[in-house]
């Protein structure tokens, strides 16, 4: 299992440009579980002085008395120890009194669990921030993993901390390129693993430990002992009451409802009503509303975002009863279709737009019945690319008869007409004939090119 520490050389840099400002400051770090917030704090915080406390899901008075060792064993206080602290604000008030001379750092890691527990600790937070806090040497960070909670609590503008933080920071996993540093698999497996279960770190550690996807799938997916065949109903439930609301959304949409009224039909919630369930799977990254890279906005589709979520609402939510029994086995149509709609999303969000850097605005397109995989447009020079990626091995004929499909619907894209200059391109995992389709003026790429230019 892989140790090192990969990436976020973005966000460790952030960080320690907070820590060289003067005076105190506040960064709030967020994001889903197993993200890797814990583990980038503590490589942060490597060499430095100060407190670090993981809190835990248990009573206020437990939690005062955990960050009262922590405090009594940085400051050297014997006496604090034996002290009764009743309250939140009786152990700020003590650290603010007794904070050093020198920069030091509050890491409270899991702060989410302190703020169900005690509401109360924003506003003692903010008091002694105002009053102390702000202007001596503390390097104040917390983080959290209930993103419902840390967006509504702590960086809303109803929170008794807003406009008090230095920095927040929103951790998401990381992209191919780092993520297959984990995995000790041949480079299309790597690329399906990841379709599958994203770059969330503690994921990929365990995708490590196997040397072929079949593997993996079979054993931490459709195994009802498999790390991953419980994974979604402990998020949701850290998240939301309502379960079944949610799972059945999500449900809806692995079938393929898209829409709102779709989506609403499908799981019986009246058609107003489905939108401010849409919006919280939004608001926390679980789901994502995609829109039309020319034609009404107002008109999106909504797809699941997170790639654990896709693959399990897809492949295992829906056979639980046969993975119960042991004897499911995916399809391996099924399992092509999914890479089919996620490699459009890979090459979409991590390689196309380095491929077109002159191009302002990149998406998918559709209209009515017919959908272009990806459009590109350059608004100065009126230039349009048009491409189709499939997550195949193309044969001659069928990338010409790709390329002519293209075409066709390319002529069915209103924009700059009739001006525009176009290309043509194909994405694929292999392609027949790659370079004579290229000297034909065609973009033509494959995975090797694909994991060349990452």
């Amino acid at each position: 299992m892989i140790s090192k520490f990969i990436d976020r050389q973005t966000e460790m840099s952030l960080l320690e440009e907070e820590w060289n400002k003067p005076g105190g400051r506040l960064i709030i770090l967020y994001g889903r579980r197993r993200i890797g917030k814990t583990r980038l704090l503590a490589e942060f915080i490597s060499g430095k002085k100060g407190i670090f406390y993981i809190a835990e899901d248990t009573s206020p008075h437990i939690q005062i008395n955990g960050l009262k060792e922590k405090i009594a064993e940085f400051t050297g206080d014997s006496l604090l120890r034996n002290l009764e602290i009743k309250d939140w604000d009786q152990l700020f008030g003590y650290l603010a009194k007794n904070s050093p001379q020198e920069r030091f750092y509050l890491l409270i890691d899991e702060f989410s669990y302190l703020v169900k527990s005690d509401k109360r600790i924003l506003s003692v937070l903010q008091k002694y921030w105002d009053t102390s806090f702000a202007t001596s040497n503390v390097c104040l960070l917390l983080s959290g993993s209930m993103l419902g909670l840390m967006s509504e609590m702590v960086l809303s503008y109803v929170s008794p901390l807003y406009g008090r933080r230095s920095r927040d920071m929103l951790l998401e996993g990381l992209f191919f390129k780092n993520a297959r540093e984990f995995l000790n698999m041949p480079s299309q497996e790597a690329l399906e693993l990841y379709m599958s279960i994203g770059g969330v770190p503690e994921y990929l550690n365990k995708a490590s430990e196997y040397k072929n996807f079949k593997d993996f799938i079979e054993k931490e997916f459709f195994s009802k002992y498999g790390y991953f065949y419980r994974e979604p109903y402990f998020i949701i439930s850290q998240e939301f009451k309502e379960l079944k609301t949610y799972f059945s959304i999500l449900n809806s949409i692995a079938y393929g409802n898209t829409r709102p009224t779709e989506i609403a039909n499908f799981t019986g919630i009246g058609a107003r009503e489905i939108y401010p369930y849409l919006e919280n799977l939004l608001r926390l990254g679980f789901i994502e509303r995609q829109v039309s890279v020319i034609g009404n906005p107002k008109k999106g589709l909504y797809l699941i975002k997170d790639h654990v979520f896709d693959f399990w609402f897809n492949f295992v939510f829906k056979y639980r009863e046969e993975i119960e029994r042991g004897i499911f086995s995916p399809e391996n149509e099924s399992l092509a279709s999914f890479f089919g709609k996620k490699f459009e999303a890979f090459v979409l969000k991590e390689f196309i737009f380095g491929l077109l850097p002159s191009y302002q605005k990149i998406g998918k397109w559709w209209h009515k019945e017919e959908e272009i995989d990806i459009v590109a447009l350059n608004e100065e020079s009126k230039e349009i690319a048009f491409f189709e990626c499939k997550w195949s091995t193309l044969r001659r004929k069928e990338t010409e008869k790709i390329l002519s499909e293209l075409k066709r619907k390319a002529a069915l894209v209103k924009w700059q007409d009739p001006e525009r200059k176009e290309r043509y391109g194909i994405i694929a995992r292999t392609i027949e004939g790659k370079e004579a389709f290229r000297e034909k003026g065609y973009l033509a790429f494959d995975l090797e090119d694909l994991l060349s230019g990452l």
